[in-house]
């Protein structure tokens, strides 16, 4: 493999098992969502809508951390940063250490993204 090439296995190598476990089960959550693409680069792994990427994670030693973007912030312990990306769009920075957290709501707001990622926030003003 060349150094400079990103795949999701070399962002998976090494990482405990909690956190791969924690990745697939967020792909798992973005599948039920509908198709969606990837782009990987060293940072993260971002899934990709027909529009635009609408979430990403990066696998790390003990959690699995990334963003959601959407029309609205979040307020929730998992969420550790929202900020204005455009003016309509939120970046929603997460944390997530358990499998436990990625539950109904989360999944929710993964859908809230992929709709994102479909244009979905072009449609409404």
């Amino acid at each position: 493999m060349d150094d400079d090439e990103w795949t999701v296995a070399r962002h998976l190598a090494g990482r405990p098992a909690g956190t791969v476990a924690l990745y697939h089960r967020f792909i798992e959550l973005a599948e039920a969502c509908g198709p969606f693409t990837y782009a990987i680069a060293k940072t993260a792994i971002t899934l990709k809508g027909t529009r635009r990427g609408f979430a990403g994670a990066s696998p790390g030693a003990r959690w699995l951390e990334g963003y959601l973007d959407l029309r609205r912030p979040l307020e929730d312990p998992r969420i550790r940063r929202a900020t204005p990306y455009t003016k309509r769009l939120f970046v929603n920075r997460y944390r997530v250490v358990s499998l436990g957290e990625l539950d109904d709501d989360f999944a929710g707001w993964l859908a809230e993204a992929y709709q994102v990622g479909q244009g979905g926030h072009l449609a409404n003003p």
